[in-house]
């Protein structure tokens, strides 16, 4: 069946059984008020606008791209526009009541503002994103704090300045959110040390296979998105994914240079270069040296 597609913030007020929202553009939502349409165990929607969520003790499961959660704790999902969510009911146990928060932003809010290009370098927004910010009770209440502000805001009347007071609090929200998000890398270093050590099996295996290796695809086998993976490793080592990659590749070339009598091109043919000069250049930028004058040293 194909997902539910819901295009404005009113017509998810109204598909969930609420009032018309106080803005029409942005509005949050206790989830305790919300009704799920129908009776059905799996549904699926796309919207049309950002949807930050915060649950506590779901009636159902979410997934979400390659996300899926199925938690008592709080926790924190970004969705952009044209995202699938979809909702698995399940037993819910009736001493843990649901509880969170809904925030719709549609993106014609943020036409003209400073968030307008900016929301979109939030890699938590990514759709590839491989988990979910799961929160401790002090950054739950640091959110909900911003999250009321914003709702007191937009109830409150519009006037000149309640635009730039709510995107400022958007903004605040995202930046607390990305200070969580690299808490999280540093707190949950078991799973992310798994991470690592199947990222350099993998660059392993493509340096011995004559294969290139790239940001992209090494993502793609590790089922997280390109932008994740470089956030994981900026904290666990300190570089990008690319810097990461052009080191191995690099201790790679010195090994097959200083050991094997292979010349420059075949070592930049067999660690997947289309162009030698390609591989000459790289090499120059990152060690100041050519491969050649490198190979001299041990002559």
């Amino acid at each position: 069946m194909l997902p539910q597609r819901i295009h404005t913030v009113t017509e998810f007020h109204r598909l969930m059984g609420l009032h018309d929202p106080d803005h029409p553009l942005i509005s949050l939502i206790d989830t305790g008020s919300l009704r799920r349409p129908g009776n059905k165990e799996r549904e699926s929607f796309v919207y049309d606008f950002y949807v930050v969520i915060l649950k506590k003790n779901p009636r159902v499961k979410l997934k979400f791209g390659r996300l899926e959660c199925d938690f008592d704790g709080g926790v924190l999902l970004f969705m952009a526009p044209d995202q699938l969510l979809t909702l698995e009911s399940r037993e819910s146990d009736p001493s843990k009541p649901t509880s969170g928060w809904l925030l719709l932003v549609h993106p014609d809010y943020l036409w003209g503002t400073s968030l307008a290009q900016a929301i979109k370098r939030y890699e938590f927004f990514d759709y590839a994103a491989s988990e979910a910010l799961f929160l401790s009770d002090k950054e739950e209440a640091s959110l909900v704090g911003i999250f009321l502000n914003i709702q007191l805001e937009y109830r409150s009347g519009i006037d000149n300045y309640s635009q730039n007071i709510i995107i400022a609090q958007l903004e605040l929200l995202l930046s607390y959110s990305g200070r969580f998000y690299h808490r999280q890398f540093i707190t949950r270093k078991v799973p992310h040390h798994q991470i690592l050590d199947r990222l350099e099996e993998l660059l392993a295996a493509r340096l011995q296979n004559e294969a290139l290796p790239t940001v992209q695809s090494l993502a793609d086998q590790l089922n997280i998105s390109p932008n994740y993976l470089s956030s994981l490793l900026k904290v666990l080592t300190g570089q990008t994914a690319q810097q990461h990659i052009q080191e191995k590749i690099i201790d790679k070339a010195k090994e097959m240079l200083s050991t094997t009598d292979l010349s420059v091109n075949e070592i930049a043919y067999r660690l997947g270069f289309g162009y030698p000069q390609s591989f000459t250049r790289l090499f120059k930028l990152k060690t100041d040296v050519s491969p050649s004058e490198f190979r001299q040293a041990f002559r």
